[in-house]
């Protein structure tokens, strides 16, 4: 099966370099036009994360056809760093534990990125099962790297993406294989 993994477009918050999880902002008016520019792979299937961004995002891409919405393929839940910058954050000392941690360490009011992972991969793997055909996920950068992270045993942050980017991959069933990046 064909698997197509697509950040939304940019919000005033990455356009501020901001932890944008739980916040539920849409697009910036750059952000939807940089989708308007991009073309993307067709889909039969389409899942999308509950939050506008990335509803404004798939309905950009694949217009009228109908979605599903994939309610625990959300961002990560940042917590007490949610809509802050790392200039906002860089003396606090959970977030610089957070951060020496590669990330790994609990976050207060917020999820570990093994919980964030977990909940993405079965959420992933609910989903195809119901799909038919050729399959999107209009989703977000961290839920794009713990599925495929989790799924290929590469490192987490080697699936980095820009607003708007993606990846196409063939699911076997049990892993996923990437074959182009959406640049």
């Amino acid at each position: 099966m064909k698997v197509i993994l697509i950040r939304h477009g940019k919000t005033k918050g990455n356009s501020l370099g901001k932890l944008i999880g739980v916040t539920d902002e849409g697009l910036c008016a750059e952000g939807a036009e940089e989708i308007k520019k991009r073309t993307y792979p067709t889909a039969d299937t389409v899942f999308v994360s509950p939050l506008k961004r990335c509803v404004e995002t798939a309905r950009l891409i694949y217009g009228d056809t109908p979605f599903s919405i994939a309610e625990d393929m959300r961002e990560m839940n940042f917590g007490i760093f949610e809509n802050k910058s790392h200039e906002e954050l860089k003396n606090d000392p959970c977030y610089i534990k957070w951060l020496e941690t590669n990330c790994e360490s609990s976050i207060p009011q917020g999820e570990t990125k093994q919980e964030f992972t977990n909940r993405c991969v079965l959420a992933f793997k609910s989903a195809v099962e119901k799909a038919k055909g050729d399959t999107a996920f209009v989703v977000h950068g961290g839920t794009v790297m713990a599925v495929l992270s989790a799924m290929t045993g590469q490192a987490f942050h080697s699936f980095l993406l820009k607003n708007g980017q993606g990846y196409v991959c063939e699911y076997d069933g049990e892993k996923l294989i990437v074959k182009e990046k959406l640049e």
